[in-house]
């Protein structure tokens, strides 16, 4: 399945609902949809992107889902069944996320707030520093366990799995990804 760019434009500001269920253990959180990720209905969609790939090697997922197009009923059962969720700072889908506002990455972490305390996940994990040093507003944060938790949930902020994160490879964000999933209960 591939998109022409002027069908992935026609997907900016669209929203994707979280996918998410009631006894999430784990939730990823990333900065907002792109535009494929629009698309597809799925997170972390491009192809390329290394979210999916990096759960599988951390062992938090048993096989990759087809994440370049919608997600199939046993996919999304995969990852429910898991106890793994994912949200977003922003629901606005952008071509990148440098198109976001301040304003919009504080809105969005009020708005992720509250929907962790409703959801009571085990961990949490923030998949893009600067977003989160902005949205919440922590300036110097750094990667890893934060002492701050959000709706006192312990939270993890980790490297960014998109393709222009050149730093880290599917290992390193394997090995960065266990560390929450190992609080959330969901790795030994």
């Amino acid at each position: 399945m591939g998109y022409t760019r002027a069908e992935l434009e026609s997907y900016r500001d669209a929203t994707i609902p979280d996918l998410v269920e009631p006894g999430v253990r784990l939730l990823f959180v990333g900065i907002n949809p792109g535009l494929w990720t629009a698309a597809t209905g799925t997170p972390f969609s491009r192809p390329g992107n290394r979210f999916w790939p990096a759960l599988v090697e951390a062992g938090i997922l048993p096989r990759l889902p087809r994440y370049a197009e919608p997600l199939s009923d046993a996919d999304r059962s995969m990852i429910l069944g898991a106890g793994l969720g994912v949200s977003n700072l922003v629901a606005r889908a952008t071509a990148r996320a440098d198109e976001l506002s301040r304003e919009e990455l504080r809105a969005g972490a009020a708005a992720l707030t509250e929907r962790v305390a409703a959801w009571r996940p085990r961990a949490i994990a923030v998949v893009g520093l600067t977003a989160y040093r902005e949205g919440f507003p922590h300036p110097k944060a750094v990667a890893g366990r934060q002492d701050d938790e959000i709706a006192g949930v312990p939270t993890w902020v980790l490297p960014n799995p998109s393709g222009l994160n050149a730093h880290h490879t599917v290992a390193t964000l394997a090995r960065a990804y266990a560390e929450p999933a190992r609080a959330a209960g969901i790795l030994l």
